[in-house]
């Protein structure tokens, strides 16, 4: 199966989890013979920042503008089984325009990886830019980062016909424990982009205990944290952790914290990439509290749920055992169940499916209108 992948990033992981996830996505399907090519818009900022430049299994197509790529997409949609347009890519409509005026037979995909920032910027009134004009009907298929309840809004507000959920992921040939994890450097680790309706949270649950233990090591990694973050004298700070040294950087801690967005947290349903990675890293996991957790992992058993400084000071008083019997759980749930291999093999099941039912069925143009129409409402502030 050949993908033709219009996304946002392959090349760069700074400041966004989306480099990653497709990274471990594309090998685990290169792994099973499939063929993928990625078209990128190549702007300053992911270029200063590029920790990639090649990947097997993949073809990597950077650009300045969409006229320089404009016959080369031409081609690859019409030789492709799929094509798959991301939420931020930045030419989204062009492509979504392109992919319509050709007679191909390829599977027409939309990949909303920000589904609830997607939601939350039209429930606002805000112009989603990497959203079709007339939608999502005209796509066989959308696939959603999270689940839940964003499923039927995508449908509801969007048009959507068919919509599936493509969680987060980790690949354990990059993603596993290390010799000598038994000595960590750091009681509790956080790593992720600075983002504004996370911080009470991050105060909560990682400042504040930090605060608490002058005696322990905390560490965060990310990018974008103002001057006046609340720092203590005990948090060290990496200014990027690109996606190669995710490992060390779990397998460094003896915990690590997850906290969602704001967004994806009213939403539910939506583990972060990050999640999986630590748990394949053989890493106790804490995480704030979100719809749908335990879906992915038991709480209690697989992973510790943190409401306030309370909650993680008692975790950081657990027992080497204790923790390491909570970690060796997840880590085997993710290995059965969230691997990139085993997204992989979703994605391709749902293509497979998808081409034995027959796509671009009828009613396209009925459905492009009718979200056209929901659009429209979104944008005046009225509801769908």
């Amino acid at each position: 199966m050949k993908l033709a992948i219009f996304g946002l990033t392959l090349s760069s992981s700074w400041g966004n989890g989306h480099a990653t996830l497709w990274r471990g996505l594309i090998r685990a399907l290169g792994r099973s013979g499939h063929d993928v090519v990625f078209f990128e818009r190549d702007v300053p900022y992911y270029a200063e920042h590029r920790d990639l430049h090649a990947l097997p299994g993949a073809e990597l197509i950077l650009y300045r503008q969409w006229d320089d790529i404009r016959q080369s997409a031409r081609a690859h949609i019409g030789d492709a089984d799929a094509v798959i347009i991301t939420s931020y890519c930045p030419d989204a409509r062009e492509a979504a325009r392109l992919l319509r005026d050709e007679s191909a037979t390829a599977l027409r995909v939309f990949y909303d990886l920000d589904t609830p920032v997607t939601l939350a910027r039209l429930g606002a009134g805000e112009m989603v830019e990497y959203v079709p004009e007339d939608g999502l009907g005209a796509f066989d298929l959308v696939l959603s980062y999270t689940g839940g309840t964003a499923l039927a809004e995508l449908q509801q507000r969007l048009g959507a016909r068919r919509v599936a959920p493509l969680h987060g992921h980790a690949d354990p040939e990059s993603h596993a424990p290390r010799p000598g994890q038994a000595r960590h450097d750091w009681d509790l680790s956080y790593l992720g982009t600075f983002a504004a309706d996370r911080q009470c949270a991050l105060e909560q649950l990682f400042i504040e205990p930090a605060r608490r233990s002058p005696h322990r090591r905390f560490v965060l990694g990310g990018s974008g944290y103002p001057a006046s973050f609340p720092w203590c004298r005990n948090i060290w700070f990496l200014r990027h952790v690109p996606p190669p040294d995710h490992p060390a950087f779990f397998c460094a801690s003896r915990l690590t914290l997850n906290v969602t967005r704001g967004d994806m947290a009213a939403m539910g349903f939506c583990p972060s990439g990050r999640l999986f990675e630590a748990a394949a890293c053989g890493t106790p996991l804490l995480t704030d509290d979100w719809r749908g957790l335990e879906h992915f992992y038991a709480p209690g058993t697989e992973i510790l749920v943190v409401h306030g400084p309370a909650d993680v000071m008692a975790a950081l008083e657990r027992s080497d055992e204790e923790l390491q019997r909570i970690a060796r759980a997840a880590r085997e749930r993710t290995l059965e169940e969230h691997s990139s291999a085993k997204r992989a093999a979703e994605l391709v099941a749902l293509l497979e499916d998808l081409s034995h039912v027959g796509h671009h069925s009828g009613g396209r143009q009925r459905h492009a209108h009718s979200a056209s129409r929901l659009l429209e409402g979104a944008a005046a502030g009225r509801p769908p």
